[in-house]
């Protein structure tokens, strides 16, 4: 990937969808994978709501970053990217690192945060020293290596369309892959979960093996004031891709729930 690099805090490159007047619902993506992560979900979510994808440092169509960043950094820039554009409030839904950020989001800004979806992320993603082990081994390697097993982790094996989504790995940036595990492996928000307000829905694939529903999902929920948890069976870390169907519609009952305002 080329072009100039980018700080972390700085408002990410992103895209809208949907009605203009709509209540906007941001979209964050997984590591490796691009703002089209959300593509399944997106026909049913903008006949009600205004839509913000994004991408992550050095992922689809944004610059690397300039050097390194943390989650926080990474809300920061939501927070800003919201000012940019107006909005007040916003909806909020993540898919892993995606759904750290909104985590994250939700602590630091909770005036800004009117609902919050948590697809098949943690609080805490393990041990720092995996990630920064994957940091190297990207920054050494490239992404290749991570490319080549990235439908094991990501898609149960009964899952035959992961082929588009190991290509967003396949094209992200090495540095802004590596950055990403950097942050992922500084994120801890266990103790924090309490402080959480937007009513909130936690979303988890049975056979997630990157994030175990039991451990992380559960943490989630169980650290969240009312959280509610949907555990979707057949679903492996990419739940929204493999399945569409239940995941969307799980997302659009709580939206109809919660997310209402024009946000502006």
């Amino acid at each position: 990937m080329t072009g100039p690099s980018t700080p972390g805090g700085t408002p990410p490159h992103h895209r809208l969808d949907g009605p203009a007047d709509a209540p906007v619902v941001v979209l964050g993506p997984s590591l490796g994978t691009s703002m089209d992560l959300w593509l399944p979900q997106l026909p049913a979510l903008t006949r009600a709501w205004r839509v913000l994808r994004y991408d992550l440092p050095g992922h689809g169509d944004a610059p690397p970053p300039e050097g390194p960043f943390t989650v926080e950094d990474l809300a920061d820039g939501i927070v800003r990217l919201l000012d940019d554009l107006g909005v007040g409030r916003a909806a909020y839904a993540g898919v892993s690192l995606g759904g750290a950020v909104g985590t994250a989001l939700a602590l630091r800004a909770p005036d800004r945060v009117g609902s919050l979806v948590l697809c098949c992320t943690s609080p805490r993603f393990g041990g720092p020293e995996p990630w920064r082990e994957r940091a190297a081994l990207v920054r050494r390697d490239g992404v290749g290596p991570v490319a080549g097993t990235a439908a094991g982790r990501w898609f149960t094996p009964a899952f035959t369309g992961a082929e588009p989504y190991v290509a967003m790995l396949r094209a992200t940036d090495p540095e802004g892959y590596a950055a990403c595990c950097d942050a992922l492996a500084r994120f801890d928000a266990t103790a924090r979960l309490g402080g959480i307000s937007a009513p909130t829905l936690v979303v988890a694939g049975a056979q997630d093996g990157p994030t175990p529903p039991g451990e992380h999902a559960g943490r989630l929920a169980g650290g969240i004031p009312d959280a509610r948890l949907t555990v979707i069976d057949g679903a492996g870390h990419l739940a929204n891709v493999e399945r569409p169907g239940p995941v969307t519609e799980a997302i659009t009952a709580h939206l109809d729930r919660t997310w209402k305002g024009t946000g502006r």
